[in-house]
């Protein structure tokens, strides 16, 4: 296990790894099955290795916003730009298919389940990037859930996929210490890049024969995929529990709250400690900051998004609002 600290982990320091004396040697075929944009920074490493990526294995494209446009992946979108070749595959022959001819498959937030009797396909397996240091956090939600438990410390784990839910061998670990105001897309950015410089060290490994090691039955827990009913904020809870949800749930899904009725979504908040004591949900107004009274301190709202409209500073909307003394947030 590595100690990083945040500022080494700038991928402009390590933008020269294909000069690295280890590329000199064995060149790996790649495959990356993945979705979401967190996957960016390792395709952009390997395509700057000697190592070779083959293709890339994503979601079919879904249909968003109001007019059901299809829209491909971020992944997708970024394979065809930089002409690699994308597969999309839907049924369980199209998943056979794509991972052959390889000899790594790396899954990035991939959003499917790998089918078992397909992980013996590629030489070295299916490798896995998961956003935290497991045994902890097994499941679809890792940093969601990190946050949520008001963690200080995270980071990602390398390893191959086995039959089970993130129980396979662990190849490498890196420890990331998460700033106290981070929300989970700024973590996920730089466990991104963390991730990317871990592949090398796991791909050097690989090549040297080295075998990753069975995971702790000691410290296990669970990062189940986050329910829309959690993002609503509970105002009798306290101040560090509601600032951590929203963190951890900034940008998605988003917390919220109601207000004479409407969604207000809160995307900014901090806790205040010397103003006066307010109950639960109760809002008040100090020039142009905005309160709201909890289970212990208030909470500061600094950013705010109505129903309907673009994010606002907790200025503008008092401006808009016209609130009476005494409103509260549901």
């Amino acid at each position: 296990m590595v100690w990083a600290s945040n500022e080494h982990w700038k991928f402009s320091n390590y933008k020269n790894f294909a000069s690295c004396n280890f590329w000199k040697r064995i060149v790996v075929i790649v495959a990356v099955a993945a979705t979401a944009d967190v996957a960016i920074p390792t395709l952009e490493w390997i395509t700057k290795s000697k190592h070779q990526l083959f293709r890339v294995i994503t979601t079919p494209d879904s249909k968003t916003g109001r007019g059901k446009v299809s829209t491909a992946s971020p992944v997708a979108l970024w394979a065809d730009h930089h002409n690699v070749e994308v597969l999309k595959p839907k049924s369980h022959k199209e998943m056979n298919d794509a991972f052959q001819d390889v000899d790594i498959v790396l899954a990035i937030a991939y959003g499917r389940i790998l089918p078992d009797d397909l992980l013996h396909i590629p030489k070295h397996g299916f490798l896995n990037l998961h956003f935290s240091l497991l045994p902890a956090y097994r499941g679809a939600a890792p940093v969601q859930r990190s946050i949520l438990n008001g963690d200080v410390v995270t980071g990602i784990t390398i390893f191959r996929i086995d039959e089970n839910l993130d129980t396979g061998p662990i190849y490498v670990q890196k420890v990331f210490n998460v700033s106290e105001n981070a929300n989970c897309q700024q973590v996920l950015d730089d466990l991104s890049i963390i991730g990317a410089h871990a592949f090398e060290e796991v791909l050097q490994m690989i090549e040297e024969g080295k075998d990753p090691f069975p995971q702790s039955e000691i410290g296990v827990s669970f990062a189940p995929k986050v329910r829309k009913e959690e993002a609503k904020i509970d105002w009798h809870m306290p101040a560090k529990k509601i600032i951590d949800l929203v963190r951890a749930f900034n940008p998605n899904p988003g917390v919220w709250t109601l207000h004479r009725g409407s969604i207000l979504k809160i995307t900014g908040a901090a806790e205040e400690f010397t103003g006066q004591k307010l109950e639960p949900g109760v809002i008040r107004t100090a020039g142009k900051r905005l309160f709201i009274g909890t289970a212990s301190n208030s909470v500061e709202i600094l950013k705010i998004v109505p129903a309907g409209k673009k994010e606002m500073n907790a200025a503008d909307w008092i401006n808009g609002s016209r609130l009476i003394e005494g409103e509260i947030f549901e």
